[in-house]
Formats: C-alpha cells, sequence, structure tokens
C-alpha cells in the first residue's frame, strides 16, 4: 500500500530480538516516526468525517463536535483523537530527531490546553458512560505519556491534562464498584484491554490509587479461567482478540511462575504452536471496510500481546520463542496497512503499530 516500502516492511530477522531493550525498540518505531507522526497531525486536525458518540436529548444538542470536544475533536472519533495525541508525544519522547518537533509541538500546544482540557473533563464528568473503558484508557495513558515527556512541552501538557485525568480515576473506580462481569469481545468496550492499559499508565498518570481496584478487578474476573474458547477467533470486526487481551493483562498482575501456569491452562498446547487461531495472523478481504478493516487492527494489537506474553514466560520456556515468532508474523502482516492514505485506517492504526513496535503505553525507559 502506498506509504510503505518493501525496505520498510519487517521480516522474521529483522525481528528477531523482541525483549533486547529500549534502545531495540525505539530504532524500530524510528524507521516509521516521520510518516507516523504527520499522519497524527493530520488526524487530530482534521474535523471531518466525524462520528461523535453524543446522545441528543434535543435540537439544542446538535453542534460541531468542537462544542463538545475542544481538545479531540479530530480523527474521526473522540478515543481515535486521544490516541493519536498519544502517538504525538510517544514520538517526541522516543524519537524526537525523526519527526517535526516544532510543528508537532505547536499542535499539541493548540490542543492540550488548560481551557480546552477542562471542558473535556465536564463533558467526561456529566457523561459517565461516554468512552468506557477505552477511550478512558488512553486518556490515561496520553497523561502518562506527557510527564513521562522530559521538558516545559511535557510538563504544561501533564499539568493541563490533571482535571481530565483525575475524572477519568473518579469514574473508573465508581464502575469497578458496580461492574459484576467483564466485557469479552474484541472491540472497544473489552475490559481486559482498557484496565491493562490503565495498569501501564496509572502511577506515571499520577493516578495510582486505581491500580489496586482494577488489579482487584482483573484477578475476580479472569484468575480461574481456563481453556479459552480461541476457536471463536477471530470475530468479523475483532481489533482485539478476547484471549490475548486477557492473558496479556493476566501477566501484569500475576509474578512470573504464577503467570507461566496460568497460561498453561487458559492456552494449552502454545508449545506446540497452538491454537493456531491466536498465532496466525487473520485474512483482512477489505481493509476499506470500516468493519473488516478492524482485522488490520487486531493484526497489529495481537503482535504486541504475543511480544509482551513472550517476555513475560520464564527464561527458557518453549512458549516464549513460538509467541515471539507469531509476533513477527503479525507485525509483518499488519505494518503495511498503517499509512494506506484511506482515512478508514489512517485514523487510528499507527497507534497500534506504535505499540506493537515500540511496547507498553508508559513506563519503560
Amino acid at each position: 500500500m502506498s506509504g510503505t516500502s518493501g525496505t520498510d516492511e519487517p521480516t522474521r530477522a529483522s525481528g528477531a530480538s523482541w525483549t533486547s531493550g529500549a534502545d531495540r525498540s525505539r530504532s524500530e518505531l524510528g524507521r516509521y516516526a516521520a510518516r507516523f507522526a504527520a499522519l497524527a497531525v493530520a488526524n487530530v486536525t482534521r474535523s471531518y468525517p466525524n462520528a461523535p458518540a453524543h446522545l441528543l436529548s434535543g435540537p439544542e444538542d446538535l453542534a460541531e463536535p468542537r462544542r463538545y470536544h475542544p481538545a479531540f475533536y479530530g480523527s474521526y472519533d473522540w478515543h481515535s483523537s486521544v490516541h493519536m495525541h498519544w502517538l504525538l508525544v510517544r514520538l517526541l519522547r522516543r524519537c524526537p530527531d525523526r519527526v517535526r518537533a516544532d510543528e508537532v509541538t505547536a499542535v499539541l500546544d493548540g490542543h492540550l490546553t488548560a481551557g480546552a482540557l477542562a471542558a473535556e473533563a465536564e463533558y467526561l464528568r456529566a457523561h459517565p458512560s461516554f468512552e468506557r473503558p477505552y477511550g478512558w484508557a488512553w486518556l490515561l495513558a496520553l497523561t502518562a505519556e506527557c510527564r513521562s515527556l522530559k521538558g516545559a512541552a511535557g510538563e504544561r501538557w501533564a499539568k493541563a491534562l490533571e482535571p481530565a485525568a483525575d475524572a477519568v480515576r473518579a469514574l473508573l473506580t465508581g464502575w469497578l464498584e458496580r461492574a459484576t462481569y467483564p466485557v469479552r469481545h474484541g472491540v472497544h468496550t473489552n475490559s481486559a484491554f482498557a484496565l491493562g492499559l490503565v495498569l501501564d499508565s496509572a502511577a506515571a498518570a499520577g493516578v495510582e490509587e486505581v491500580v489496586e481496584p482494577v488489579t482487584e478487578a482483573v484477578l475476580g474476573w479472569f484468575a480461574d479461567d481456563h481453556n479459552a474458547p480461541v476457536h471463536w477467533e477471530p470475530s468479523g470486526q475483532d481489533f482485539l482478540s478476547p484471549a490475548l487481551t486477557e492473558a496479556e493483562v493476566m501477566c501484569r498482575v500475576l509474578p512470573e511462575g504464577e503467570f507461566a501456569r496460568w497460561l498453561e491452562r487458559f492456552l494449552p498446547g502454545l508449545e506446540r504452536g497452538v491454537p493456531t487461531t491466536v498465532l496466525t495472523p487473520p485474512v483482512v478481504s477489505d481493509p476499506a471496510d470500516p468493519q473488516i478493516g478492524h482485522l488490520l487492527g487486531l493484526t497489529l494489537s495481537r503482535a504486541a500481546a504475543l511480544r509482551r506474553l513472550a517476555a513475560a514466560l520464564p527464561h527458557g520456556d518453549p512458549r516464549a520463542d513460538v509467541l515471539r515468532t507469531a509476533a513477527r508474523d503479525h507485525l509483518a502482516a499488519g505494518l503495511p496497512g498503517t499509512v494506506s492514505g484511506d482515512f478508514t485506517g489512517d485514523h487510528w492504526l499507527a497507534t497500534f503499530a506504535a505499540l506493537a513496535l515500540d511496547g507498553p503505553p508508559a513506563g519503560e525507559p
């Protein structure tokens, strides 16, 4: 597809070491940084097309997207706008010499202002189920990136984000007190993926108090699970794997040995290369279809999850090599579609490519 060249597509050899440290992941992301930054800048400043998730209680609620979301009005929908802002901050932090830093900083300065983010916080509090839990988690991930970015820019963006992050903290805590069951399907409301992002981001975002209730929810929902129904995957519009997101969040909350035993019960046979349904990249018959195209995101989100699971296993565990190979296969299949020229995928896929190339949202060197 346009925007990628054959030299940029990873091979098994080029991705041979997923756990070789920060320098390696920075190098991997750096190869794509310029085009990802240009794409994200174009997206977050683009008001239309727009898919607002706003309930209209009357004609007076009809308004331009910027009225409700002065910071996160672009990139088609609110959560995509939030995580494309995250991508821009991540690129500034990890690959500042590979992007137009002045341009990126100017865009972020225009959006991540105290006034705009106070309005976003007010909207979140007034609409307590809006973007729950996916958009909430990305807001915390964005806050964590800003707080991790050294310098005055990161400090002012992080300060401006504090009211919105605090709103998410309160909403998340209240929701977990009422949430009896997890959501397990492979789209935005998936509980495991969002709570995993929260666990990655909470400390750096300054909301450490959510870690305990999130951990309790994860263990209460998933600790006894076994024999995941992976033969049901993928569903036709998944961008997340129900099984892998669950395994990934569990590796965040269990000690290494305990997680290894849990994974054996949950995904038996990994050392033999099964289940193939989550180890083989999905077929994406029509990337431009808004729902079928989700499967490109599944390819990339699986690559990130498989990579993390391999790193979470004890040294010498034979399953790690199987998972690393599957991660490389998924990354090779998914990266060519991240900058296609089609807004259907261009407004969001680069974020998941960055996760697959560069690791968790916050906390690494």
